[in-house]
């Protein structure tokens, strides 16, 4: 099909592929970092005895040593190299960010000083395209937002989602998969924190904990689903561990219904949240709406699902959230296997186990009135695979 005259013509139009991480790369990645530890244990054990003027300078030929270094290796084309000294650049900023206020005594504001490493950490991220960089900013602003919220109380804490949108337009403009992944993990701490702080207050974790699965799983389905290539990497990594955290909150919500369900509902939850919910759900519905696929509409089913098991109070057990929560990981199984997703049919799989494993073993509760509920459950499953069987064509697959 190719003849040698337009293989030797797409060879010199295709540029040379970038030297990917080999033997030498590895060996040459370790050596440096125990050159950098010697030099770190050799600062840390000559501390005491080093001036002030000789510790900064040592801080700052560090960083600058480390980015001179990692611009050279990028010259050199050796990628992954220059961007794992960037990356310890970054975080040779960070501990010169701390021992600096610890040798001038300067004010104990913890959280300012992680905002100070994340601008830092970011600021090297976008001058020199390096992932581990992106990754140290990710980290010190994650734990910048956390010492704000535990200090202030103060919820949303939207100064880091700010910062989070920033970080999700580079990974847009970088096309990366290792961006794309970054950036969606580094939701889940923003999540877990808000979900800690309103359950001082006598709410579930789980309820605020849903709302910002749904976010993610629908935000994520709706990047995939835009005309856009570059979104279709960011929307992936987003619906990928926005589908994981609905499968989390689905077993916790199941593990945690029983013991509040009497005394919180959805008028208890706070208004930002549930917005962030709804939103989530229209978005997935919306993605649904432009490609048009069935698999779409099926995760939009079971992030709505999701939500719906926070709402509803009833006396004794509930059976219907029980209910409800295993339709919402079956709809995301067959939401996975619709569209081919493995991530989406592996969280499905583990909602549903997680699920049917927590009505079983839950803490308060008759056993006798659960065996009896799987029991239905298994029946009314086996009734509609046959029923689904006799109606839907076979394939030899």
């Amino acid at each position: 099909m190719i003849t040698p005259g337009v293989l030797a013509a797409i060879r010199g139009a295709l540029p040379p592929l970038a030297l990917g991480v080999n033997i030498p790369v590895v060996v040459a990645i370790v050596g440096g970092l125990l050159i950098a530890a010697a030099f770190l244990a050799f600062v840390a054990a000559h501390w005491t005895e080093l001036a002030r003027l000789s510790r900064f300078a040592i801080l700052a030929a560090g960083s600058v040593g480390a980015n001179g270094l990692a611009a050279w290796l990028a010259r050199e084309g050796r990628t992954v190299l220059a961007d794992l000294c960037a990356s310890v650049g970054s975080i040779i900023f960070g501990a010169g960010i701390a021992l600096v206020g610890q040798m001038y005594h300067l004010g104990e504001d913890f959280a300012g000083g992680m905002l100070l490493w994340a601008g830092g950490a970011l600021a090297s991220a976008v001058l020199t395209g390096s992932r581990g960089a992106l990754a140290v900013a990710l980290a010190a602003a994650s734990m910048w937002s956390a010492m704000r919220v535990f200090d202030t109380h103060d919820l949303p804490h939207l100064p880091f989602v700010a910062l989070w949108l920033i970080t999700a337009g580079l990974a847009l403009t970088w096309n990366s998969r290792v961006a794309s992944h970054l950036v969606a993990l580094s939701a889940l701490p923003w999540w877990i924190v808000a979900a800690l702080q309103t359950n001082l207050d006598d709410l579930p974790a789980s309820f605020v904990l849903a709302d910002g699965a749904a976010l993610l799983f629908g935000g994520g389905l709706a990047l995939a689903a835009a005309p856009w290539q570059r979104a279709l990497c960011v929307g992936t990594a987003l619906s990928t561990y926005g589908a994981f955290s609905l499968a989390g909150v689905a077993i916790l919500e199941v593990i945690t219904t029983y013991l509040f369900r009497l005394h919180a509902g959805i008028a208890s939850q706070p208004l930002w949240a549930i917005s962030c919910g709804v939103a989530g759900a229209i978005l997935a519905f919306a993605a649904a709406a432009m490609t048009p696929r069935v698999a779409v509409a099926f995760a939009g089913s079971a992030i709505g699902l999701v939500l719906v098991a926070t709402t509803p109070p009833q006396a004794g057990e509930p059976w219907l959230a029980y209910t409800v929560e295993l339709c919402a990981m079956l709809c995301l199984v067959v939401s996975g296997m619709l569209d081919a997703a493995r991530p989406r049919i592996v969280a499905g799989w583990l909602g549903i186990a997680g699920v049917i494993a927590a009505i079983t073993w839950a803490v308060n509760g008759s056993l006798l009135h659960r065996s009896t509920f799987l029991a239905v459950a298994g029946a009314v499953a086996v009734a509609l695979a046959t029923v689904l069987d006799r109606l839907l064509p076979r394939t030899n697959e």
